[in-house]
């Protein structure tokens, strides 16, 4: 019985895991964080602005779909807010479809909807998004195979070096069961967002909350 609450590096079952997982021993390295920093990727190089954690925002018309707002709070393991973090989502729109050159499902795309945002932790280590519920996706897994609704999220620490990428799931989808790589977590619960109704505006957005919980230095 497994004990260890991340998932495997090879998790056969998620075929992508067998072209990636270390076929050889890890190897320690000690490197110059300020040469990885260097050579990261960044993210633009504009401020982050007041809306960019509204992604129905920045386009000609509404996006087509439910309306959500999902916020929640960035803690260490300790249960300390992280605060000034900088925290990115990125998802498919309502139909389940990315505004990708490399996302071929037949679905409709949305002029009104990009599908990625970004805000900063506050001095309580609290994040807020407004957006669209995505749309289940098909993937080539294995036969029929369709992720559940999901939207992605990367968490930075003080760093660009400390970075975090996980993905956050709707309560009671009938996917869950069929996913891999929710399959491939021994206890998947903490993925998977609460619907709260203090946080859902009347006639206006549905509301969710979903803590994410860092470990070691931030």
């Amino acid at each position: 019985m497994r004990t260890d609450p991340h998932p495997p590096y090879l998790h056969p079952a998620y075929a992508s895991t067998v072209l990636r997982a270390p076929a050889l021993p890890l190897v320690e390295a000690k490197l110059d964080p300020e040469a990885i920093e260097l050579v990261d990727p960044v993210y633009g190089h504009r401020a982050v602005g007041e809306l960019d954690n509204d992604l129905t925002l920045g386009h000609d018309g509404e996006p087509l779909g439910e309306r959500i707002i999902v916020t929640g709070r960035l803690l260490d393991d300790d249960g300390r807010a992280v605060r000034n973090a900088l925290v990115e989502v990125w998802q498919a729109n309502s139909a389940g479809r990315y505004a990708h050159q490399r996302d071929r499902h037949p679905a409709p795309l949305d002029p009104n909807f990009t599908g990625f945002g970004r805000c900063l932790t506050d001095d309580e280590g609290r994040y807020r998004f407004v957006t669209i519920k995505p749309g289940a996706y098909p993937w080539r897994n294995h036969p029929n195979a369709w992720r559940p609704a999901h939207i992605h999220f990367s968490v930075f620490g003080t760093q660009f070096a400390q970075r975090l990428v996980t993905q956050m799931y709707f309560p009671g989808d009938p996917l869950f069961e069929h996913d891999p790589i929710m399959g491939s977590v021994p206890d998947p619960s903490p993925l998977v967002a609460r619907f709260d109704l203090e946080t859902t505006q009347p006639e206006w957005a549905l509301g969710y909350q979903w803590d994410i919980v860092i470990k070691g230095e931030a």
